[in-house]
This record gives structure tokens, C-alpha cells and sequence, in this order.
């Protein structure tokens, strides 16, 4: 099986590429490194590198030429940074998705697994999260993810294509570095690692659901080799904790004790997160395994060496 993986350099999108070229599958991977990083991918057998962008459509065509499979990650990530960034967040979640589906559809590319956000369903109203929950996204990322999704599906309708969306909750584990748009488990590990003081936005009583890599990759193959599968789900852990817990956790997993201060409640950031995911269950086996007990020290493991390096 020949794959597309779009992103394939960055954090999801590499381990995605390497669990496909494990498994027997010749792997393109189409990253302009922004955000990816050659080590990610480099020596890993049966994937190849190409650096382009994926709002450039002959680029894309290119890539796309005798692929069985796509799976779609390229993306400017983070509600800060596309607020910060609206119209770059848009053209590369919206336009980039079009030349993604456009150039899948004159391929003839059945399957095209998208990676969506829970960031598209705003704040909440009720917990856990169904795939059913309103949509009111309340930044341009939400809304550009939302957006592609819309037109991941209308493309399932007009061209009998199978268009899976992924949305991630807030996924975390190696490969994953310092961000300062990013997910709150890096930041604060490498801040820790660095000593330096970490800051809380609000109370700390917040609530995430976080999910590890290995069970977002794990969502990503299933979704993909299941046959005639096209919608929405959410991809999760199923369970929440609050980011004052979260850096208890933290605390106790690298034996270190950092400042901890206290900043004002960000816009753009909901109250709290957790997702129903008996849809992915029950459609194509999904089933988180890896808990933040296991999880959380093997990523500060990898940070460390990062760190030392």
C-alpha cells in the first residue's frame, strides 16, 4: 500500500509515517518543515521526503500520484497562534485541506483520514463531549478546523470518497517539542527541565482530556483500513484532569519542583475538555491504552534528551 501522510515530519504526522512503513507500507511524506523536523523521519525505511507546502497545488498532484491512502495532518495548530495569525492559520487549514481533497478526488484516492480538533466545538455545554455537541468554535482555529471538516465531508458526498475526521483532543508524547503556541504538557515539561517557573492560566482548575501519540496513531491506521467508513469522531482518553493536578503529576514524575505562578485566563481557552468516544469504539475498535502514568514519564524521558542535547 502506497501512503500520502501530509505534516508527516511534525509530531502526530511522523509517528503516523513510521507506524505505516513498520507495518509494510511505502510512506511520501509532504512537509515544508515549518513546524516538522527531518530527524523525525530521517533513516526510517520506506519514507520518502518531500519539502513541499501543502498549499501548492502541483506539489500536492505530485505527491498524490499512485497513493492507495491519505492522512492528512499539515495544519497551523493552536487557538493563541491563530488569533495571533488568522489569515496564515486559514490559508493552510482551509485552502491547504482543498488542494489536499482536490488533488485526492483527480487521483482517484479512496481514503483520506483527516486530523480535526475538539477546538471546533468552543465551549461546553455538556460533558463528556458527543460528536453531536454544538459547534460554535471561538477562535480561527476552531473555525478553520471546522471548515475543513465541512469540506472533507461534502467531498464523501459528491465523489463517493471516504472521508474520516479525526478530532484530537489534547494529544502529547515524544517527538513532541517546545511550543510555545502548543499543548501545556511540552511547555511545561521543558520549563521544568530548564528550571524554569511555570504559569497557570485562572485557577488551574481547568480540565483537559489528554491522549498519547501512540493512541492517536493507533486511531489513524484503524480509521483508515476500516472499509467504507466516512464522519466525524472524537479521539480521546475518556478521562480529564485539571492543570493543577496536571503539574502535580509532573512534579512527581521528574522529581523536580518548580515556581508555579498564576497568569489571567486566556482567550480563547474553554473551561473544560473530555470526550465521548464510543462512536470511535463502536466504528472502528478504537481503544485508548496508554495512561499518563506510563505516558507521562516516557515523554519526560525523551524531553530530557532533548534538553541535553
Amino acid at each position: 500500500m502506497k501512503t500520502l501522510v501530509t505534516g508527516g515530519a511534525g509530531f502526530i504526522g511522523s509517528s503516523i509515517a513510521k507506524a505505516l512503513s513498520s507495518n509494510g507500507a511505502e510512506v511520501v511524506v509532504l512537509d515544508n518543515l515549518s513546524s516538522g523536523y527531518r530527524i523525525n523521519i530521517n533513516g526510517q525505511l520506506g519514507v520518502r521526503l518531500l519539502e513541499k507546502d501543502v498549499r501548492d497545488a502541483a506539489a500536492v498532484d505530485a505527491a498524490m500520484a499512485g497513493v492507495d491512502a491519505v492522512f492528512h495532518l499539515a495544519a497551523s495548530v493552536g487557538n493563541k497562534r491563530s488569533i495571533d495569525q488568522p489569515v496564515n492559520d486559514a490559508e493552510i487549514n482551509v485552502i491547504g485541506t482543498l488542494r489536499v481533497l482536490e488533488a485526492a478526488r483527480k487521483a482517484g484516492v479512496r481514503k483520506v483520514v483527516m486530523s480535526s480538533s475538539a477546538g471546533i466545538f468552543g465551549e461546553l455545554k455538556t460533558l463528556p463531549i458527543r460528536e453531536d455537541h454544538p459547534a460554535e468554535p471561538d477562535s480561527p482555529y476552531g473555525a478553520s478546523k471546522l471548515c475543513a471538516e465541512k469540506e472533507g465531508l461534502a467531498y464523501a458526498k459528491l465523489y463517493g470518497m471516504e472521508v474520516v475526521c479525526l478530532r484530537y483532543f489534547n494529544v502529547y508524547g515524544p517527538n513532541q517539542r517546545f511550543d510555545a503556541y502548543g499543548n501545556v504538557i511540552p511547555i511545561f515539561v521543558f520549563q521544568m527541565l530548564r528550571e524554569e517557573p511555570l504559569t497557570i492560566f485562572g485557577d488551574g482548575e481547568q480540565t483537559r482530556d489528554f491522549v498519547n501519540v501512540r493512541d492517536v496513531v493507533q486511531a489513524n491506521i484503524k480509521a483508515a483500513m476500516t472499509p467504507g467508513l466516512t464522519g466525524a469522531f472524537n479521539i480521546g482518553s475518556a478521562t480529564r484532569i485539571s492543570i493543577n493536578a496536571l503539574v502535580e503529576r509532573l512534579k512527581a514524575a521528574s522529581g523536580l519542583n518548580p515556581v508555579v505562578r498564576h497568569g489571567s485566563p486566556r482567550t480563547g481557552d474553554v473551561r473544560h475538555s473530555l470526550a465521548d468516544i464510543s462512536a470511535a469504539q463502536k466504528a472502528f475498535g478504537f481503544e485508548p491504552s496508554v495512561t499518563m502514568d506510563e505516558g507521562l514519564p516516557e515523554y519526560i524521558r525523551w524531553a530530557r534528551t532533548e534538553v541535553a542535547s
